[in-house]
């Protein structure tokens, strides 16, 4: 989460969305990061944690990430969870809920739903979650002050 966490201070520092995303394999190992790109690429799906599982299928040569993890600093967007599913991530571990967009623990329970293809075998929410809600706050406030 640590990882997470500075690739969401760098999306801050270049006016992104502060979201940062890792995705470990079956031993732990990082096999991609990435943060949110949303305003430089001009890509509403440039969200970090798909970035970040991209990456992690074409370093694995597949589309199947069956033993790994994502590690992401805000509950996934229903974008985002569904990506995990047809990804087969085995865990997903994310930082500060999302009550608004959330689609794991809030909104959609994207991974609750008896449609849904794929559930990860492990779901760990909360983690470090002061710190990335701390991160989001901060940004927004400082978006607002701008406005004003």
């Amino acid at each position: 989460m640590q990882q997470a966490l500075l690739l969401a201070d760098e999306a801050a520092r270049v006016g992104e969305v502060p979201v940062g995303a890792v995705v470990l394999d079956g031993q732990g190992r990082v096999l991609s990061m990435a943060r949110n790109h949303v305003e430089e690429y001009h890509d509403a799906s440039a969200h970090a944690e798909l970035l970040a599982m991209r990456q992690a299928a074409h370093r694995c040569g597949t589309v199947r990430l069956e033993d790994c993890t994502l590690v992401v600093t805000l509950e996934p967007c229903p974008m985002c969870a569904a990506a995990v599913t047809h990804f087969r991530l085995q865990r997903v571990i994310y930082g500060a809920y999302d009550p608004k967009g959330g689609a794991v623990d809030h909104g959609p329970r994207l991974f609750a739903r008896s449609s849904c293809l794929h559930r990860p075998e492990e779901i760990i929410s909360g983690v470090r979650e002061r710190e990335a809600a701390a991160q989001l706050r901060h940004f927004f406030r400082g978006l607002r002050h701008r406005r004003d």
